[in-house]
């Protein structure tokens, strides 16, 4: 059975602040969506919650990009903010960034991970949903999964994944990608990878059948929006077992916490913290950054799940170490690295603040001469 698997998510109410979502939001999403299931349009549907956002996976035979499962999820969004705006809650209708559906929400603000396939005899999936970070995010984890085989083992011990896999990396601020094959590619790759302010993972796919395996929603709205409307909080989907990475090869990098970009005001770095479904409601300093993940089986394409996949004590020095990175961070206050440096700063209230005090900076040295670049004339050693 051929089906895609639609993941769309949006913040359109914060309650309270920027931590949670209230109950009468996810209620009315849930039900607007499973009146699309009744009706035969989509074949199943689940709703996810990671702190002030919410996701809804679904299930169906549209494809990709489908207007009309675009369509339910804005409406969806919609019947929401209007619950939000009448409980007053923070930032209602955040993420929709238009008055108007156009056939297609990518664009629009919410962030959307899709991808369609053939359903395996056993089709389980993982989907992981951030909250106060940016795409980038899941750069780190989607290599380890997929190419690092310190973390993944099946890239040795399965002959499916020996062929390696490719990777789409989009450029964020060119809307330009390119598709790198490891291992051949690798150190390509991690080139790219390795900015995370600009490149981020669109998708990976397996190399000897061209089978997707992730997908991950690469949407940022301050480049969409022109100015700070919000971190992306970003979701991903990816595809377990038989030729893929075993659903703990896909789990293991997130029990070592690593540094991302957003928390307070989508201004500062901190580290990503795997916490269960009801541990999701960041709080300290907005934070820190936390992931969900949501494990289903699929069956006929009906969403078997969501299992919490992080709530397990085996994460629980995950969680204690990223505690212990946050204070390090916070210890910077609002200096910098805890801070973004200015180039992630442009589309924050920041350039407010430099606009009101253009007029009285005044000349004390002469401005600096542009340093020519070093690899344009000699070779590295």
């Amino acid at each position: 059975m051929r089906i895609t698997l639609s993941v769309i998510k949006a913040d359109v109410g914060g309650y309270v602040g920027h931590s949670g979502v209230h109950p009468q939001l996810v209620e009315t999403i849930k039900e607007f969506v499973q009146e699309e299931v009744k009706k035969g349009i989509l074949i199943d549907a689940s709703v996810l919650v990671c702190g002030d956002d919410t996701a809804i996976v679904m299930t169906h035979t549209h494809g990709v990009d489908s207007e009309i499962v675009h369509g339910i999820a804005w409406r969806a969004f919609e019947k929401a903010t209007e619950v939000a705006k009448k409980l007053k809650l923070y930032g209602a209708g955040q993420d929709l960034l238009s008055t108007a559906f156009s056939g297609n929400v990518k664009g629009m603000g919410p962030g959307v991970a899709e991808m369609e396939f053939e359903e395996r005899p056993s089709e389980p999936v993982i989907v992981f949903f951030a909250d106060k970070t940016a795409p980038s995010a899941w750069n780190l984890p989607l290599y380890e999964m997929f190419a690092d085989p310190m973390v993944c083992a099946g890239l040795v011990i399965d002959p499916k994944m020996h062929d390696g896999f490719t990777f789409e990396v989009l450029d964020t601020y060119t809307g330009k990608a390119v598709k790198l094959s490891t291992p051949s590619e690798l150190y390509e790759l991690l080139a790219l990878i390795g900015t995370v302010e600009r490149y981020a993972i669109r998708s990976v796919w397996r190399n000897n059948d061209g089978e997707i395996a992730a997908v991950a929603s690469t949407q940022r709205l301050s480049l969409i929006a022109g100015k700070y409307v919000g971190k992306d909080d970003p979701v991903m989907v990816v595809r377990a077992q038989a030729g893929f990475p075993a659903v703990g090869e896909i789990l293991e990098p997130f029990a070592r916490p690593w540094i991302v970009e957003g928390w307070m005001r989508g201004s500062h770095n901190g580290p990503l913290m795997p916490v269960s479904f009801k541990n999701a409601t960041p709080t300290r300093f907005d934070g820190p950054p936390r992931v969900i993940a949501a494990g289903y089986q699929i069956a006929e394409g009906k969403l078997i799940g969501p299992r919490d996949l992080f709530d397990d004590p085996a994460f629980d020095k995950a969680r204690e170490q990223a505690q212990l990175m946050a204070d390090m961070l916070r210890r910077q206050g609002i200096f910098e690295p805890h801070r973004l440096p200015s180039e992630e700063m442009e589309y924050t209230t920041l350039p407010k603040i430099l606009k009101k005090l253009e007029e009285r900076f005044y000349e004390l040295e002469a401005p600096r001469k542009a340093v020519e670049d070093p690899v344009e004339k000699h070779d590295i050693d």
